[in-house]
């Protein structure tokens, strides 16, 4: 690289520095009176100046998306500033309302994030998921051919803490892996002290065992040139050898102090000390400060020199706070520099007073880095979020099964759709984490396939081993298979849902899990509706009807997490018609991409779309037939409908979600014997009906009274001395909020505590959620006439 282009570099570079760490000052320092500090990282921000300004002013080609540590925001916005992508109103007001965010965001920045990042490893993880479904997109005849881009990811040291980090190698390695780079800022500290010794010896094994190529990035040019002096040699095994938190120490006590330490431990009167005493202490910390990841020339060269597409992991030497007085502090984590810091900081950057925002303060020569600044591959294209057509859904698939789950009908209708020569079906995609049979993929995976780069054939069909599966792995194929890994999952559902954005080129991603585990990837859930990816999740089995299984493996608090999860519809239908209707409005809506306005009919605000939950069982239940009229249809999507509409002097209303409702339907059968106008509320959406409640309330406080949920519409004619009884099979208060809607006596039924092996309906009776459990709460806590026990019989 031309050494002008470096001058050139080294400014910007100084100029990122100065706003990433005014930023936060600002953040801190400057706001009125009163407010709580927010926090500091001026330090682990100063770490990536040098990295990411290699990368975005060199390296990266518009093609190429980054995941940008949390902590390194600042930097980001620094850079984007720069590059007229921020606002100076924005930057100013960084970490308060409608500011730039702590954690870069692809939701709440206006500065083209490509991956939001804050719960760490998520956003690490990540790319590599990205990089598998650009494979995947490549590989498909009816994609747009783009070039290949690189998935990178800038990881803090601690970040490889995180078990999902691992998880994620594995299955990079199964999917051979490639044009994936992570660069580990490996500063050696984290928030609570300094990472144990000979940590880079582990992240070499690890990441050489799963077939990645490492790159040591840990001696500057500085140092380099230092080695080849006579007395240099010594000077580098000592440096190798320093413990991390005593070079940590000394970078922080400056040049006096490696002078007295080198020359106490190394110095010998000749070489070694002549190559100390021919700097002054400034020259010396400079030397020792001169790490891999802070050296422009070491970058781009470490970075250029990567011609293939293998997966490469570059671990950077960096300090933490580099080029501030916080560097190498133990507590500089959430450290900030004092006023006074901050104005020495200032002068010695030689950034003028009333000048602190400009996005030139520190540079002598502002034309010469805006003519670079123009040329500058990367930010060629503007805006590098693609649109993609929407894709039209072609109407419910009616099943006609009498007995059925909705589990099987879930696979029934993806069997019908991959029959079918739709472009709807071309683009779904679907994955498991190793429970695609279980979860009734196998007939959608039976014929299209399993998704690989390269052909890979069916041994046990070829050998002629009789088997129902037919595991056939091909760059036509529409199923990633996954490990165990839940997490996995989610970050390939979330990756497969910006696809649209990130490539072009649309994808309806469908990953299915056992309901219970969707708590263990929890996380990488919330990570994926927070980037506002498009997938649906299928749980199932869910609550207590994979009764045999146990405890472990029976689900309670899911209803509840689909109600309080952002971005994700939540539905339960309890029949195979409900189901369909679903599922085809689903593929519509994770396409949706209007304003934020509500729906006035619902206070809903479906025009924005989302990614959806539909939690599934595998009980068999009796389907009414196919019901087609549109009141139903939009019922069930708007969250419920009357399946049993309630007389004017209704003394109980039985309202249900999901595969219970064969028992809500005998009892209400049995109740009506006794009670007046009894009626069957079926909710196949708590979540939506609970969203347009609320959503309702909103719009009446900004003074619309007319405004009304879907649920207070629903309920408005039941008089006022009627009791709601709710019944679910999960945890009772994801349905006891009804009554508040319009202030009714509400007796909350379901399950909350852990069950144990049985039959079905075992669990049910102990929970007191079966037939005659649902009868004996009503006769029992509701005023009216008693129920016959002789009604309660078999």
């Amino acid at each position: 690289m031309a050494s002008t282009d470096i001058g050139q570099l080294k400014s910007i570079e100084r100029q990122i520095l100065w706003l990433s760490c005014w930023m936060i000052h600002n953040a801190n320092h400057l706001r009125p009176k009163g407010e709580v500090k927010v926090g500091g990282h001026q330090a682990s921000s100063a770490s990536m100046a040098s990295i990411m300004t290699a990368l975005y002013f060199h390296v990266l080609r518009p093609e190429d998306r980054i995941a940008v540590k949390p902590h390194a925001s600042p930097v980001f916005h620094a850079i984007q500033y720069l590059m007229g992508n921020q606002s100076r109103e924005k930057l100013e007001n960084f970490r308060g309302f409608g500011g730039a965010q702590s954690y870069p965001s692809r939701t709440k920045d206006v500065d083209d994030v490509d991956f939001s990042t804050g719960s760490v490893g998520l956003g690490v993880a990540v790319t590599a998921f990205a990089s598998i479904v650009q494979d995947y997109l490549a590989a498909k005849p009816w994609a747009q051919k783009r070039p290949e881009g690189r998935m990178i990811a800038l990881v803090g040291d601690a970040e490889l803490d995180e078990g999902n980090i691992y998880e994620c190698l594995q299955e990079g390695w199964k999917h051979d892996l490639r044009n994936t780079w992570w660069v580990i800022d490996y500063n050696r500290q984290s928030l609570d002290g300094v990472v144990r010794e000979g940590l880079w010896q582990r992240i070499e094994a690890i990441f050489t065992a799963f077939r990645w190529d490492v790159v040591i990035v840990k001696h500057g040019a500085l140092q380099r040139a230092a080695f080849a002096e006579p007395g240099g040699t010594r000077l580098r095994d000592w440096i190798d050898t320093c413990p991390n938190q005593l070079y940590a120490a000394l970078t922080y006590q400056g040049g006096g102090a490696w002078r007295r330490r080198l020359l106490d431990e190394i110095g010998d009167q000749g070489d070694v000390t002549a190559l100390i005493e021919r700097r002054s202490d400034q020259e010396l910390a400079e030397l020792m400060n001169n790490l891999g990841g802070h050296c422009l020339e070491t970058l781009t060269q470490a970075f250029d020199a990567v011609d293939h597409d293998r997966p490469t992991v570059f671990l950077a030497y960096t300090i933490k706070g580099w080029g501030t007085p916080l560097a190498g502090h133990k507590d500089n984590h959430a450290g900030l520099m004092t006023s006074a810091q901050m104005e020495e900081f200032q002068a010695a950057m030689k950034v003028r007073p009333s000048t602190e925002w400009d996005p030139y303060s520190t540079i002598a020569d502002p034309k010469g880095i805006r003519d670079f600044l123009a040329q500058v591959p990367f930010f060629q294209n503007g805006p590098r979020r693609y649109p993609a057509a929407r894709i039209a859904t072609d109407g419910p698939v009616m099943l006609e099964d009498r007995v059925l789950s909705t589990q099987a009908g879930f696979g029934k209708i993806l069997d019908l759709m991959a029959k079918s020569q739709t472009e709807l079906a071309a683009r779904i995609v679907t994955t498991a984490p190793d429970v695609t049979v279980s979860t009734n993929l196998g007939p959608w995976v039976n014929r299209r396939g399993l998704f690989a780069r390269d052909m890979q054939a069916d041994t046990f069909r070829d050998e002629r081993v009789p088997s129902a599966q037919k595991w056939r792995f091909s760059p036509e194929g529409q199923h990633i298979e996954l490990g165990i890994a839940e997490m996995n999952l989610f970050l390939l559902l979330s990756a497969a849902g910006l696809s649209h954005s990130l490539f072009g080129e649309r994808l309806l991603p469908i990953g299915t899990v056992y309901d219970p585990f969707i708590s263990r990837g929890l996380d990488a859930l919330n990570y994926a509706c927070y980037q506002d990816a498009r997938f649906m999740i299928v749980g199932t089995p869910s609550g207590v009807t994979l009764a045999p299984e146990g405890g472990a493996h029976q689900s309670i608090a899911t209803p509840l997490i689909g109600i309080s999860q952002d971005g994700l519809a939540s539905f339960e239908p309890a029949f195979l018609d409900e189901l369909s209707v679903v599922m085809d409005w689903s593929f519509d809506y994770m396409q949706r991409d209007g304003d934020r306005q509500p729906d006035e009919r619902t206070w809903l605000r479906d025009a924005t779309g989302g990614s959806v939950y539909l939690r599934l069982t595998t009980r068999p239940i009796e389907q009414p037939l196919p019901r087609h009229d549109p009141q139903f249809r939009q019922g069930v999507i708007d969250g419920g409908y009357w399946l049993k509409k309630p007389g004017p002097n209704a003394d109980v209303v039985i309202a249900y979600q999901g595969c219970i409702a064969p028992e809500v339907i005998a009892a209400a059968g049995i109740l009506g014997e006794s009670r007046r106008d009894i009626g069957v509320l079926a909710v196949t959406s708590a979540d939506r009906l609970n969203a347009g409640w609320t959503a309702a309330q909103r719009a009446r406080r900004s003074g619309l009274d007319r405004a009304a949920g879907h649920v207070e519409t629903l309920l408005s004619g039941l008089p006022p001395h009627c009791t709601l009884v709710t019944v679910t099979d999960g945890h009772p208060a994801s349905l006891a909020w009804l009554g508040a809607v319009h202030g009714h006596r509400t007796i909350p039924l379901g399950v909350e505590h852990f069950g144990q092996t049985g039959t079905i309906q075992d669990l049910y009776r102990h929970y007191g959620i079966d037939k005659a459990g649902i009868v004996k709460t009503v006769s029992g806590l509701t005023r009216g006439a008693a129920i016959s026990e002789l009604l309660l019989l078999p």
